[in-house]
């Protein structure tokens, strides 16, 4: 079984085409959707309701916005009590349809060579943006280097939200750290990857285009907010892990 955990905040624009991507992506798996919202004050969540065309989905959430850490974290811990099998996979992607799910074949198909988590990344060799800001793609750049280097992380892309789990590994981080993810922000996604990694998970990187241009509306991350999210979280982190 696949998973689809996307978490949702105010993406009615681009709900639309993510459902009919995600849908009709890898017909020879069977799926399951797991819509996380953080509390949308727009129609994303009636509009999900009326084109999705099957019943194996479901929407969290309580309707408060937390943050996307929050949203992931009730997205995997649902995800954990009710996958059967250990063999399942988890593919987290944003709802903006910045990611390309053309590559989700490779990134499974990678995934079967037992690896625990397949990271879609824009600087592995092959990858890039379409488009971006130049202080996004330096403040992403300069964090993941520091975030490398006091963490002992090899890979190069640490915050792509667009990644392919194993339910194993999910599994392992919830018994040894109690909860999947903490942090309420951005920085969730680097969190979750430096516990996996602390338990020698295997993770290999699948180069992809960050298409920006596909985006309806604006990009949720603050780049003030998540940097200083990064330097608080070094701090309070490095000796936890």
């Amino acid at each position: 079984m696949l998973y689809f955990l996307v978490p949702v905040f105010n993406e009615e624009g681009n709900l639309g085409v993510l459902i009919e991507s995600i849908t009709s992506a890898v017909p020879e798996y069977s799926k399951f959707y797991v819509f996380s919202d953080d509390g949308s004050t727009d129609n994303s969540i009636l509009y999900i309701r009326e084109h999705f065309k099957t019943d194996n989905y479901i929407i969290l959430g309580d309707g408060n916005n937390h943050g996307p850490g929050i949203a992931f974290n009730t997205g995997f811990e649902w995800i954990l009590n009710h996958s059967k099998d250990n063999t399942d996979k988890i593919i987290t992607i944003e709802a903006d349809n910045t990611s390309d799910i053309g590559i989700l074949s490779k990134m499974l198909t990678i995934s079967g060579l037992n690896y625990d988590i397949i990271l879609a990344s824009v600087y592995a060799q092959g990858g890039g943006f379409d488009q971006t800001s130049f202080i996004r793609k330096f403040v992403s750049s300069v964090a993941a280097i520091i975030m490398r280097y006091f963490f002992d992380i090899k890979v190069q892309t640490i915050s792509s939200f667009y990644r392919v789990y194993s339910v194993d590994i999910i599994r392992k981080i919830k018994q040894k750290y109690n909860h999947v993810i903490e942090e309420k922000g951005f920085i969730s996604v680097v969190e979750i990857l430096i516990k996996a990694i602390r338990l020698k998970a295997s993770i290999i990187e699948v180069p992809m285009l960050l298409y920006s241009k596909k985006r309806i509306g604006k990009s949720k991350m603050k780049v003030i907010r998540t940097s200083l999210d990064y330097i608080k979280f070094l701090f309070k982190s490095k000796a936890k892990f």
